[in-house]
């Protein structure tokens, strides 16, 4: 692989080295590319210096490898973004145009006509050296054949228009990506501390922005890291996904730094805050999202190679033109039409705009890949909790079956271990403790075992709390006396969570979650937006699931499903053949989230399902999902419509250019009149919930 960067060793001394790299320029955002660099593995502190074009790493070993990754990365994506585009090219290509019909002196209007067009004239000329021949070149060609000509009045024109269509692009993509990025942005309101009182160890909860440098912040499975630092304690599984795209877990341990927004998929660690949580997460998420959305599509890499090949067929035209007329003014005439403008401005054009107006409406869409994958869904996966129900389980019972445990003392043992997970069963548990005057019961670090429970000790004694697999299979606990309670629970459509203390059972807390009352609607909406199949999945058993899907309209069910059971069904169906839409909510349907064509996370999701999601929804609405849909399907229209006007618009054009149906001033105008429609029927975007 060609490295992207030329990068050279300018100094280097046992534990640190130098490095120059000329792609850093003025505009480099020092602490993004920072930030970037400090995530890998082998580089231990980094500085980097715009001015000088050099980055300073230090290692203990695999230099190598350290050189290699900063020669492959995309130095160009941590660029400072100007606040606004600027309209001073516009006025000064207006200016040019207003005054030189008034102006005598050919020498002077030569001089005022190149001054406008100057910026483009340089990048054309920049263009042709580094790249060949591109659109550019051939914009820059037809304005300077114009100025030869004496054509003042072709030649800035044509800038005008271009310099207009240019503006009206980068208005559209500043406004969305900067929606999107205070939409993607992480929030970590509270984070765990451990504080020492009178030499003993406990944990308080206090909002994130008052954490202090030195502070050490306790975070465990399902849980954001809320500041930036290093481990001083614990191993950790952390999926740094919304911060560097990485979508596999990275493990973390003593001495390893960690970042705020990502997330622990996996394990508990103490962190010593290295900094206060106001000046962490910004600058990676920015540069994180806005990699992201500079991610090309598919149809928009398809737009642009035919623009680029079509360059050469309208060089050729002028050149066929010019040797059948020995006219230069049929030359001008071609050269002023082309099919790049359109073809390459009003597709990203079209798919930022819909982000943006998806984003005001409640669905925050992560770049035009997920357009693309979204629109060409046809079978749409739900994980039932916390998408066709509302996950917000509420306690309705609480058996206890030893009698030195009351009621209320299973519920504030249970509270005490489930409080530190995000989870909907962890925060009915809570809930229901606090309503009855939470009193935390003392116990040591809780283990959290994926897809079983928790597990814990009080008073030196075991305590496990979880589903009936994890008491009864793994943890060899009976349940033989109390079938009949548990079966009339289950009966019900409760869902059951199971409390075990020193190998016996201590009890069983029963709660109930609700459908969704606008669940079935939904759901036939994404039958008319030309889903063909709804599929979901369940860890309930199988006559209630059938149930449930029969009420809701759904064509297939996966009963008594086990969390690790659903990337696996996932693949199952994407070697069907099938365009796999997943939408889920909770710390396992992360690998769902990724495996499927494109992941939905739910609003009250967990953080580690919003990050690794292709589509974050903002509100707990299930029917935002069919809103992605409708924005989907309507962009990937309104592209289509777009590509298509614009091919056969400019043929037509380029044939009358050809045959001298039009002058330089005309062709000018009808194809970037033609482009400026484009742009703005693509900055119009698409209607949300219209026809």
């Amino acid at each position: 692989m060609t490295p992207k960067n030329n990068v050279h060793i300018a100094h280097l001394t046992k534990n640190r080295v130098r490095f120059v790299c000329e792609r850093i320029g003025e505009d480099c955002d020092e602490s993004r590319l920072e930030a970037q660099i400090s995530e890998f593995r082998y580089a231990k502190s980094v500085r980097v210096n715009k001015k000088a074009k050099s980055i300073i790493v230090g290692f203990e070993s695999n230099l190598n490898e350290i050189k290699e990754f900063i020669e492959n990365l995309p130095i160009a994506n941590f660029n400072k973004r100007k606040n606004s585009p600027s309209k001073a090219e516009i006025y000064k290509a207006a200016t040019a145009l207003a005054i030189t019909p008034l102006i005598s002196s050919n020498g002077v209007k030569a001089m005022a006509s190149l001054i406008a067009a100057a910026p483009l004239l340089k990048e054309g000329a920049s263009e042709a050296v580094n790249e060949g021949i591109t659109s550019k070149v051939l914009e820059a060609t037809a304005v300077g054949v114009s100025l030869a000509r004496r054509d003042f009045l072709a030649a800035n024109s044509t800038n005008l228009m271009l310099t207009i269509g240019e503006y009206m692009e980068e208005s559209a993509v500043h406004r969305s990506d900067d929606l999107i990025k205070e939409l993607a942005r992480p929030n970590i309101e509270e984070v765990w501390i451990e504080i020492n009182d009178h030499s003993k160890k406990s944990l308080k909860k206090i909002p994130t922005v008052d954490v202090k440098i030195g502070d050490i912040v306790v975070v465990g499975t399902g849980e954001s890291i809320g500041i930036d630092g290093y481990i001083v304690e614990g191993t950790a599984s952390v999926n740094q996904v919304s911060m560097t795209g990485e979508a596999e877990p990275v493990k973390k341990e003593r001495g390893d730094r960690v970042m705020s927004g990502t997330v622990v998929e996996d394990g508990r660690i103490k962190i010593w805050a290295e900094s206060i949580a106001a000046e962490s997460a910004t600058a990676r998420i920015k540069s994180y999202i806005q990699s992201s959305l500079n991610e090309k599509s598919a149809v928009g890499l398809k737009a642009t190679k035919l623009a680029d090949k079509l360059v050469p067929v309208t060089l050729s035209l002028a050149g066929v033109s010019y040797l059948l007329s020995r006219d230069m003014t049929r030359v001008a005439s071609v050269l002023q039409a082309d099919y790049s403008c359109a073809l390459k401005l009003a597709t990203p054009v079209a798919f930022k705009s819909s982000i943006s107006k998806a984003g005001r409406n409640g669905v925050l869409i992560k770049g035009a890949k997920a357009i693309e994958a979204l629109a060409s869904a046809d079978t749409f996966v739900f994980d039932k909790t916390g998408t066709l129900t509302h996950g917000s389980l509420s306690v309705v019972k609480v058996h206890s079956f030893k009698k030195e445990f009351t009621e209320a003392q299973l519920l504030n043992l249970t509270a005490s271990a489930e409080e530190h997970y995000f989870h909907p069963v962890a925060e009915a548990i809570v809930k229901a403790a606090r309503e009855i005057g939470f009193h935390h019961i003392h116990h040591d670090e809780v283990e959290f075992i994926v897809a079983h429970g928790v597990k814990t000790y009080v008073g030196g004694k075991e305590v496990v709390i979880g589903s009936r697999h994890f008491l009864e299979d793994d943890e060899q606990i009976s349940f033989s006396k109390h079938e009949e309670i548990i079966k009339s629970e289950v009966d019900s459509g409760l869902t059951l969570l199971y409390v075990g203390y020193d190998k016996e059972l201590l009890g069983v807390i029963a709660m109930r979650d609700t459908m969704r009352e606008n669940a079935a609607q939904t759901l036939a909406k994404l039958r008319k937006l030309g889903v063909k199949e709804l599929i979901m999945l369940t860890g309930d058993v199988q006559s209630k699931a059938d149930q449930v899907a029969s009420e809701l309209g759904i064509d297939r069910v996966y009963a008594n499903c086990l969390p690790t059971d659903k990337a696996g069904i996932i693949e199952q169906l994407k070697a069907e053949g099938k365009k796999v839409a997943f939408v889920g909510d909770g710390i396992n349907d992360a690998p769902s989230l990724t495996k499927a064509h494109v992941g939905i996370s739910m609003q009250k999701g967990a953080d580690i399902a919003k990050a690794t999601a292709d589509i974050s929804l903002l509100k707990d609405d299930i029917g935002s999902v069919a809103v992605a849909k409708d924005v989907a399907n309507k962009t990937m229209r309104l592209i289509n419509t777009n590509f298509n006007a614009t091919v056969g618009i400019n043929s037509l054009i380029l044939a009358g250019a050809t045959f001298g149906l039009f002058n330089p001033i005309a062709t000018a105008v009808l194809h970037n009149g033609t482009t400026i429609g484009l742009l703005a029927n693509s900055m119009k975007g698409v209607k949300i919930g219209a026809k």
